[in-house]
């Protein structure tokens, strides 16, 4: 088990990569490498406003359904949302995804226990917090800014986006992720702190 999720994580990686070669290529840029765009990426909150194209959003979901899942469930479920109207909607909704209104676009990234291994709500969470994950580095990788804004574990912002998109209640909606061009204003952190790994023992 272990070893399969980890050709998945692998070939994750690789799938992400690929889709921002093809983008940069089509821009004449070369695409960064993988640890780069891992240490690159930032919670991007400042937006130009500027919309994002279908093949942009396309490339990222992508990258989202590349994530290792246990037993190839894949229990998740992405709502992308592009309508300004609605953008502004869940903005007002929900408090800490006020960026919302600069945004271009957003994806939910949505759990579904009743499709995952042994129908656990834990692997669901887990399967969709990997894609969600995913999504993050994608957007990064191809010039796109991106933040993961909490709906669960928060009864009323998970309300505000079931009710927002009509949501079904057997469905988690884990996340709203905006998704735009960045500003330049928001920078990458250096969080590596060797006080918290462990070789070989605890």
């Amino acid at each position: 088990m272990k070893k399969v999720k980890c050709i998945i994580g692998a070939l994750a990686v690789l799938v992400l990569m690929l889709g921002a070669a093809e983008c940069f290529a089509q821009q004449n840029v070369k695409a960064p490498d993988a640890l780069t765009v891992i240490h690159s990426r930032k919670s991007v909150r400042n937006f130009t406003g500027q919309a994002v194209s279908r093949e942009a959003l396309d490339t990222v979901l992508r990258a989202g359904m590349a994530a290792p899942t246990a037993v190839g469930r894949q229990p998740w479920a992405f709502v992308v949302v592009t309508d300004r109207k609605t953008l502004d909607t869940l903005r007002d909704g929900l408090p800490y995804a006020k960026m919302l209104g600069k945004a271009g676009a957003a994806i939910i990234v949505c759990a579904m226990p009743e499709k995952a291994h042994d129908k656990k709500i834990e692997f669901a969470l887990i399967d969709s917090t990997c894609a969600g994950e995913n999504i993050l580095l994608a957007a990064e990788a191809i010039g796109l800014g991106a933040v993961w804004t909490a709906a669960y574990p928060y009864k009323d912002r998970m309300d505000v986006v079931r009710k927002t998109l009509r949501i079904p209640d057997d469905v988690i909606p884990l996340n709203v992720i905006p998704v735009g061009h960045p500003t330049g204003i928001d920078k990458p952190k250096n969080k590596y702190n060797p006080e918290n790994i462990r070789w070989e023992k605890w």
